[in-house]
Formats: C-alpha cells, structure tokens, sequence
C-alpha cells in the first residue's frame, strides 16, 4: 500500500471501506475484527464466481460420460452444490467459533435458551412457567440454526444456476444481441447474492455478538 493510492489501491480501499461501513454496525465492533476476514472472503469469492460464468468457453464445452451425460471441463463454482454448500458449512462454523469466542459460552447459551423475562417484575409462577417455554423455543431455535446452511447453500445455487441455464436458453433462442441484456443483468445478480450471502452470516454473528453491555450483563 502506498501513501497516495493508485487507481487500483483505491478501488480496494473502496470496497474495503464501504463493505467495513456496512457490516460493523451488524456483527459489532467488539466482533468484527474477527469478522471481517471471513465475511470479505465470501464476498469476495462468491462475486468472482458468480461472474465467473459470463466468460466464454464457461459452462460450454465438454464431454459426454458413458451414461450420454454432458460433463463440463469448466463451470462456475457456484453452480454446484457442493461448492454452496461447503462455503455455507464453513461460514457457520466460524459463526459458532466467533459466536463462544466474543459473546461466551455462557451468553450462548443464555440467548438460545434463557428467559427474558424481568424477574423481579414478573410473579414467580408466571416466571418459572415462560422459563419452560423459552427453553422450548430455545429448542426451535436449534432446529431453526441447523437448516442455515442449507437455506444458504441452496439460495445461491438456485440463483447462480439459474442465471447460467438463462443464458444458455437467450443464446440459443437469439444469440448476439438479446443475452447481452442478461449479461448485465446477471453481472448485477452476482453482486447482489454475493452480498445477501455476506450479510446474512454477518447478521447471525450480530445476533449473539451485537449486544450492549448491559444486555449481555
């Protein structure tokens, strides 16, 4: 990095400082150090992915296996389960890791199960009464956090895939001119899912992590 950027350091410093303006005020400052990292490099990585599939030759050409099926040599990796799915594992692992790390096991456990309710205010048969409900709901909520990343997974798969079999459909209706709208419509929708990815797992960060100190008390 140089004192006075070039266009290239600036356009990093850009993004950097834009997507830092957004997701601190979700994950919190005391988490997005650790944050950060992990939520730049799905960004990241799922954009160049995304439009990884507008490059000629892309998702083109191939080979046909024994079973008359049409094996690509290139495709883009979002276009793939595997690839969604693994990135959705990977992102809430580190959610759970930055989630016991800055709130605390016993904050965890706490906001997934613990009951909300003012005790000194409310009478204690009624207390203890919402104390089982909230460890019902906080029950739900385990069901709920392991179904993220398949709804990730498969939120992005749908849309890349999607894209990629629009493509192919206007080019082989009318190639030339009509898919170069789509080309720039898919262009948007590779910034626009990469970005809903990034900001839901910033938003189960700051669900367990975004707390003043008084709530966490």
């Amino acid at each position: 990095p140089q004192m006075i950027p070039n266009k290239g350091q600036a356009v990093v410093e850009s993004l950097i400082d834009g997507l830092r303006g957004l997701l601190e005020p979700i994950v919190g400052k005391k988490a997005f150090p650790l944050t950060f990292p992990l939520l730049i490099g799905l960004f990241l990585y799922i954009m160049v992915h995304n439009w990884s599939g507008l490059f000629p030759g892309v998702g083109v050409f191939g080979f046909v296996d024994d079973h008359g099926h049409l094996k690509y040599w290139m495709r883009p990796a979002n276009a793939d389960l595997n690839s969604t799915l693994g990135m959705a594992l990977v992102a809430m692992g580190a959610w759970l890791f930055i989630s016991l790390k800055v709130a605390g096991p016993k904050f965890f456990v706490w906001e997934l199960f613990g009951n909300k309710a003012d005790k000194k205010e409310t009478p204690a048969p009624i207390y203890l009464l919402m104390s089982l409900i909230f460890i019902g709901v906080g029950f739900i909520e385990i069901i709920s956090i392991s179904f993220r990343p398949v709804s990730l997974s498969f939120r992005l798969f749908g849309n890349v895939f999607g894209g990629e079999n629009l493509l192919a459909s206007m080019t082989g209706i009318a190639p030339y001119v009509v898919p170069t709208i789509f080309y720039f419509y898919e262009v948007l929708v590779g910034v626009v899912q990469a970005l809903i990815f990034t900001l839901l797992v910033a938003i189960y960060v700051g669900l367990m992590t975004n707390h003043d100190e008084d709530h966490a008390h």
